[in-house]
C-alpha cells in the first residue's frame, strides 16, 4: 500500500535547473524571469527541499525559474553570497530594467541590475506563492 505524501505523483520532466556556470546563470537572468536559487549542501533536509523545489518549479513554470546550486561543487559562486547556514534560498530578479534605462554606457559592457531578495518563508509551494504575492511577482501579485 502506498501512502499519500502530499506531492503530486507525476510532475513531468524536472523544471529545476542545475547550476553549471555563472555565464549560464547570467544568461538565464537576461530572459527576464525571476530566478529562485537554492544554495545547497548534501544533507537529509536537502532531499525534502529537492521535492519542494520540483513541485514549485512545475507549478510556477514558465513565469518563474528555479535553480539549484550544489555549493561544494561551485564554491566560488556560493561564497560570494556570504552565508553560513545551508541550504538557503534567494530570489534574483530582473536584469531587463537596466537595459531599459538606456543610459549612455559602453555598449561592450553587459550591464544588468539584479534585485536579490532573501527567501525566509515556509519552504513549500504555498510559501513561494505567498512570497511572490508579497513582492508583486508575476501573476501572483495582488491587483
Amino acid at each position: 500500500m502506498r501512502y499519500y505524501t502530499g506531492y503530486p505523483k507525476d510532475l513531468g520532466p524536472s523544471r529545476v535547473i542545475h547550476f553549471t556556470s555563472e555565464r549560464e546563470f547570467v544568461h538565464l537572468l537576461h530572459q527576464g524571469h525571476p530566478v529562485i536559487v537554492a544554495f545547497t549542501i548534501k544533507s537529509n533536509y536537502t532531499k525534502h527541499l529537492d521535492k519542494v523545489l520540483e513541485e514549485a518549479a512545475a507549478e510556477f513554470y514558465p513565469q518563474i525559474k528555479f535553480m539549484r546550486v550544489e555549493c561544494p561543487k561551485y564554491i566560488g559562486f556560493c561564497m560570494t553570497r556570504q552565508k553560513k547556514d545551508y541550504p538557503f534560498i534567494e530570489m534574483f530578479h530582473s536584469p531587463a530594467q537596466a537595459s531599459a534605462q538606456g543610459n549612455a554606457v559602453d555598449p561592450n559592457v553587459t550591464k544588468y541590475a539584479v534585485k536579490v531578495l532573501p527567501y525566509n518563508y515556509d519552504v513549500s509551494a504555498y510559501g513561494f506563492r505567498e512570497f511572490f504575492k508579497r513582492h508583486n511577482i508575476g501573476s501572483f501579485s495582488r491587483k
